[in-house]
């Protein structure tokens, strides 16, 4: 029998779900209930997605850059980081995400473009181009996986985490707002190094809706896509974090991405070092770095 990752591992992958990913868009609904989007520059288009509980401005920095060069569509989910939760009220948010996300391609007759994502936002780009090949030139999945619940156990189906995840998201729902903040203080040093990229995650965090936080988490422990990666043609370059004060070793950190991935063909893995989730914030240069040689 195969043995579970160990736990620090599993906590910073999950906490990374609960405070840094996604954004998306609605099945029944039009793209602005489930997120905005605020356009700048002009160029080729690239599509920035924060990840569960963050804010826009987490890509305020890449925005900078791309701008002068590029049109740059940045996706706020509607529930996180004070943004109204609109849409989201109620039901599943990842599935409906990557339709809105679809829709605002389509309806804005935007031409192949480049996606960005960041963790649950990453998850998002995934299941846009497994779903819709046609959307997206290229994809850049900062620090997400294929299907968050294998850090449970590498024998964790969709259908064996429903239970566990329905805990979890009744509990984070439930949590009283002054216990979430204080859940969200004292995780935060593990997914971001700098004490003011702690902050400003525990802002984003507290401000957001917890119901949508904990639906969303539901849906990305309950969705498998490792299924689809194998059909996946689109080019995709993964950025994973590394930072020995964690105190995993270097081969196994390598091996849990590259498993992980295993499934895409011609899946480019690159790993940041001295960095915790927010790569971009902890390695701003090597991120930027990082997502330049992507947009080549």
């Amino acid at each position: 029998m195969c043995t579970p990752m160990p736990r620090f591992r599993f906590f910073v992958m999950l906490m990374a779900i609960m405070a840094a990913c996604g954004v998306f868009g609605g099945n029944h609904a039009h793209a602005a209930d489930r997120m905005t989007v605020t356009v700048t520059g002009k160029g080729p288009d690239v599509i920035l997605i924060p990840g569960l509980a963050s804010s826009a401005a987490v890509w305020d920095e890449t925005v900078k850059q791309l701008a002068p060069t590029h049109r740059v569509h940045v996706v706020q989910v509607a529930g996180f980081a004070g943004a109204p939760v609109a849409g989201n009220a109620e039901g599943p948010v990842v599935e409906p995400l990557v339709e809105a996300v679809d829709a605002y391609i389509k309806t804005n007759h935007l031409k192949s473009p480049a996606v960005i994502g960041h963790s649950m936002g990453g998850f998002t780009g995934l299941m846009l181009v497994s779903r819709h090949p046609e959307d997206v030139s290229r994809l850049l999945i900062v620090d997400s996986l294929p299907f968050f619940a294998s850090l449970f156990s590498p024998t964790a189906t969709a259908e064996s985490m429903k239970p566990q995840a329905a805990a979890m998201r009744d509990a984070t729902t439930s949590m009283s707002a002054d216990a979430f903040a204080s859940q969200q203080a004292m995780t935060a040093p593990r997914y971001v190094k700098s004490p003011e990229g702690q902050k400003l995650m525990v802002q984003w965090s507290v401000a957001s809706s917890q119901s949508v936080v904990g639906r969303a988490m539901y849906d990305l422990l309950t969705t498998d896509a490792r299924g689809a990666l194998p059909a996946i043609k689109t080019p995709t370059t993964l950025l994973y974090p590394y930072d020995p004060a964690l105190g995993a070793p270097t081969a196994m950190i390598d091996k849990t991405y590259a498993d992980a991935y295993a499934g895409l063909p011609g899946v480019t893995l690159k790993r940041i070092d001295d960095s915790r989730h927010f790569i971009m914030i902890d390695q701003p240069k090597a991120f930027a770095d990082a997502v330049q040689t992507f947009l080549k």
